[in-house]
């Protein structure tokens, strides 16, 4: 068996164009999802909340059975709960954070021995809203610069022999929605991104051209963030 991959949230948008991409590639792929599997993904679909630690630990040991080996963990598995903070329960709080954030801690402590005898790596998926917002969304930001956090203390921990980088994507069209041309032209690249931006930059990540980059976070939005916006 080649190198084999695990990657979360797989079952949609981003998480499946990485699992699409890395199959392509060559690798061997455990895609997991809390939906159901997505079709015609050449890949082993474990049905798992990731935010759970039994079925974390589970997922894991199921790896170390039958493919015996974890080359890369993709952490991208998230959501967002959007509302007034005043109106934000302490659970909708939790569910985000468990998700978003706690979800890559309990990914790697329990698969840290597979991935320090592959001299592996993990990725992780934040977003430019790690570094700016819209009103209403402080759990969903709240997670996402935490990974940002997370990441790089990973990257020290488990180096040399894990390789630990963050990936911020901004507006990614993720449901082939009919964008208006205005919504391309405000990008400085000139568009929207694609899921495949994003999946062809985790391929690089994971794989060995990327084996002096360790810490780093990759903003994957079009130029956005560096575009100054002001009302006229």
């Amino acid at each position: 068996m080649g190198k084999v991959a695990l990657v979360t949230g797989a079952a949609r948008g981003i998480g499946l164009a990485i699992s699409a991409r890395l199959v392509a590639d060559g690798w061997t792929v455990v895609a997991a999802d809390r939906e159901g599997p997505a079709p015609d993904l050449a890949a082993r679909f474990v049905q798992a909340d990731v935010a759970d630690e039994a079925a974390v630990a589970a997922l894991v040991h199921g790896i170390a059975q039958r493919e015996g080996r974890l080359d890369a963990l993709v952490s991208n598995a998230g959501f967002m709960i959007r509302k007034p903070i005043g109106q934000l329960s302490l659970a909708e709080w939790s569910a985000v954070l468990a998700t978003n954030l706690t979800a890559t801690f309990l990914l790697v402590r329990a698969a840290e021995a597979m991935l320090r005898a592959a001299r592996g790596s993990v990725v992780t998926m934040a977003s430019t809203r790690a570094h700016q917002s819209e009103p209403d969304t402080e759990s969903y930001a709240a997670s996402k610069g935490g990974l940002l956090a997370l990441t790089h203390a990973l990257a020290v921990s488990l180096g040399p022999d894990v390789r630990a980088n963050v990936v911020s994507p901004g507006w990614i069209d993720t449901q082939g929605d009919a964008l208006r041309p205005e919504d391309h032209a405000q990008h400085p690249a000139g568009r929207v991104g694609r899921v495949e931006d994003v999946a062809a930059l985790v391929a690089w990540l994971v794989g060995p051209e990327s084996g002096f980059v360790t810490g780093a976070e990759f903003v994957t939005d079009g130029g956005m963030t560096r575009k100054m916006i002001y009302a006229e």
